[in-house]
């Protein structure tokens, strides 16, 4: 998929913030668990904490297909801080797409400029891939709505001031699910600890727990009943930015393989004149590339007004699982030292998994391509 002149220059510019600013506090950040915040200021100077939000705001207001560029090239830096910012995005997306305009105005101008951070709590302990099932309530007293209720694996759960939250107006009725914007100082608003993960350290994932929270009725983002459709509609697109990630992700893994097997030497050569080695990176340098290509051919679906949900779906399935291919190789052809935590693709490696997992894992992927297949 070829990329206009201001989209090649859009790449230039996000991979030389990568390279320079995100890639050397990296393994730092991903060691102490800590989240860089220079480096979210640094995006939001170069206006990318603003990417779904539309001009009249202050936003960017960036196509599909540059937003799948944004995201590529800032999960080449790492993916911590790309699925922060993903994440940032769809709150922001939810406010722009279904808010009021007194809502937009409420919120989106600060967004834009990267704090308040957003967070999106969709997810539940008894409700992942199913959201439907989610116990999450909000109760209408009047003019106001009081929530109860737990939402669990929130990306910037601590960071966030802004959660856009998805709950049921009626507990028993899995038609109810409405969706809601909650200031994050909001009294009965905690944030519970720290999820410790294998891979995406230093990104803060945790709780939220609702106690009784109570937010004026004028916080509802959608229609009752409305709120699940605007999830998957907001997803989908989501899931062409995780599939962004992914080729980022995969093309880091495959440079620094890459490198390597230029500058390692055994039997005195360097181990890229062995064919097996050879043979390792040119399959994931086809796997990177049909990565991209997919991913590319979503979001340019998307731009064109076309349904992308399929698209969507085959590109965060193929690049996702590529991913964890692209990085296990990279480990294997860099043996011991691929395996230690003074290199990078050991952290690229654990990193990957997650694309398979989070916004659909794999297997529910396929199974929304099977729909759109068959029925």
């Amino acid at each position: 998929m070829e990329l206009s002149e201001e989209q090649r220059a859009v790449r230039d510019v996000v991979r030389e913030f990568a390279e320079e600013e995100i890639r050397p506090v990296a393994r730092e950040a991903d060691t102490e668990e800590r989240f860089p915040e220079d480096v979210w200021d640094g995006l939001a100077d170069l206006d990318l904490t603003g990417l779904t939000v539309p001009e009249a705001y202050g936003g960017y207001d960036a196509d599909r297909l540059t937003y799948s560029v944004v995201n590529e090239e800032v999960a080449y830096g790492t993916l911590s801080v790309a699925t922060a910012l993903s994440v940032h995005c769809l709150a922001t997306s939810c406010i722009a797409t279904f808010g009021s305009e007194d809502q937009k105005e409420r919120w989106l101008p600060e967004m834009v400029d990267g704090r308040p951070v957003g967070a999106f709590a969709l997810s539940e302990p008894g409700a992942g891939s199913n959201p439907a099932e989610m116990t999450t309530e909000a109760r209408k007293e009047g003019n106001e709505y009081v929530i109860d209720g737990t939402k669990q694996w929130i990306t910037n759960g601590e960071r966030a001031g802004v959660v856009v939250l998805f709950a049921k107006t009626d507990r028993d009725d899995p038609g109810s699910v409405t969706q809601f914007v909650v200031p994050k100082d909001a009294d009965g608003l905690t944030v519970g600890k720290k999820e410790e993960k294998l891979g995406l350290r230093a990104s803060d994932t945790t709780s939220l727990e609702f106690d009784g929270v109570r937010i004026p009725a004028e916080n509802r983002l959608t229609e009752e009943g409305k709120g699940l459709s605007a999830a998957l509609s907001i997803l989908t697109g989501g899931r062409i930015g995780i599939a962004s990630q992914a080729v980022g992700l995969a093309q880091s893994a495959l440079d620094e393989a890459e490198a390597y097997a230029g500058e390692r030497e055994q039997f005195g050569k360097p181990i890229g004149d062995i064919q097996t080695i050879r043979h390792k990176l040119a399959d994931m340098a086809t796997q990177v590339r049909a990565s991209r290509l997919l991913t590319r051919d979503a979001a340019a679906r998307e731009d064109r007004g076309e349904s992308p949900r399929m698209a969507a779906s085959m590109a965060k399935y193929f690049a996702s699982e590529a991913a964890m291919d692209v990085t296990n190789e990279a480990v294997q052809i860099h043996g011991g030292y691929g395996y230690v935590t003074e290199g990078d693709v050991e952290r690229l490696y654990r990193d990957a998994k997650i694309t398979t997992i989070y916004e659909g894992t794999s297997e529910i992927q396929k199974t929304v391509i099977a729909r759109e297949l068959l029925d």
